[in-house]
């Protein structure tokens, strides 16, 4: 199958778009990629979504403003994905199948007392209609359903572009987007993922809260700063790290509150420690230490995260492009190799990677 994968982060930054040909194992070629920015009215609806998502109650109705973003977020899409079949000269009727994420708006994650809960704002009905094209979408909810964390999802596409780059396994792949995750490939191919911590979204956060803008362009404001160590430790001490694996994240289960009386520079500092220390923390939960660390993702374009990195982690760090991986087309690949997936029955979530019980199905097709 021809897909078209997409993916939009809670950085709420880009449309993100990949051409994948899959049969849901094997990847048997790549076509064009590439990303659109959000219009800054989506942005901001979507700002007021999540919002609203983080004060939404279990028993109450959705809050209604529900509705307009999967309206807004399925116009998004296919207005970024016009603009880019229209630069490599391609046409909706060459897809089999679209594979599309949705706008996380909120994730908690299941406890002793009561399962997860995950929402990824789409029209799926309303892109397939305007695209002409099936639809693949609601990756996550039979998941966490069935009692899992409902991420990550993106670790059988890394344990299959591993092997399409004939990388000899163990191997490990860290996408760094507002939430860190990292999948294990184990020698035998088992997987084992989760999130690592927080990725470039406190970062990002502290910023936008300080009027600094919305990131942290090359890492130069965190350059400027030094780590406030007893303000590391207090933040390494989270319950969170202790807890057993797989286990997921939400771009506010971290609170600002810890670098509130620290300048912007020492905050952006102890920030990336944090990311790159949070990271370290994952290697304790394998034994055989893969023999690379390959970051996908937003963070590995900041250069003091790769730096914090590569003095933390205890196995060689390489940006995804030094194995001819498109690190920033990793997760929208990711989401079209699930679609792929979908179609055929094929299971998308592990006990391994989301502590489902058994390996196990999920997502929906929409047709046009």
């Amino acid at each position: 199958m021809r897909i078209l994968g997409f993916m939009t982060g809670t950085s709420l930054d880009a449309v993100d778009m990949a051409v994948l040909d899959t049969d849901g194992e094997t990847i048997h070629g790549f076509g064009p990629s590439g990303e659109r920015k959000l219009r800054e009215d989506t942005r901001a609806l979507l700002l007021e979504t999540t919002r609203q998502a983080l004060a939404w109650k279990r028993g109450q109705a959705e809050p209604a403003i529900f509705e307009d973003a999967r309206r807004a977020v399925a116009d998004e899409h296919f207005h970024a994905a016009e603009s880019f079949l229209a630069e490599h000269g391609l046409s909706w009727s060459e897809f089999d199948l679209l594979g599309v994420h949705g706008q996380t708006v909120l994730h908690e994650r299941p406890s002793a007392e009561r399962i997860g809960r995950t929402v990824q704002l789409l029209d799926a009905e309303r892109l397939a209609r305007l695209a002409g094209r099936p639809v693949a979408f609601d990756f996550r909810t039979a998941d966490v359903a069935a009692g899992g964390e409902g991420a990550p999802l993106a670790p059988i596409y890394h344990e299959a572009r591993a092997r399409a780059s004939g990388l000899a396994a163990p191997v490990a792949a860290l996408n760094i987007g507002g939430v860190a995750n990292i999948t294990l490939i184990g020698a035998d191919g088992t997987l084992l993922a989760f999130d690592t911590g927080p990725g470039n979204g406190m970062i990002d956060l502290m910023l936008q809260e300080r009027g600094l803008g919305r990131f942290d362009e090359g890492g130069r404001l965190a350059a400027a700063g030094t780590v406030d160590e007893a303000v590391l430790n207090g933040l390494l001490a989270s319950a969170y790290f202790a807890a057993p694996a797989p286990k997921s994240l939400d771009r506010y289960d971290f609170s600002l509150d810890a670098v509130a009386h620290l300048s912007a520079q020492d905050a952006a500092a102890t920030l990336v420690a944090f990311t790159a220390a949070a990271v370290v923390k994952a290697f304790d939960k394998n034994d055989a230490p893969p023999s690379a660390l390959i970051v996908c993702g937003g963070g590995r374009r900041n250069p003091r995260i790769m730096a914090a990195l590569a003095e933390r982690v205890p196995v060689p760090v390489k940006a995804a492009e030094d194995y001819g991986w498109r690190g920033d087309a990793i997760e929208a690949e990711a989401f079209a190799y699930l679609a792929a997936r979908t179609a055929r029955g094929l299971p998308i979530s592990f006990p391994g990677t989301t502590g489902v019980k058994a390996a196990m199905t999920g997502g929906r097709i929409v047709e046009p």
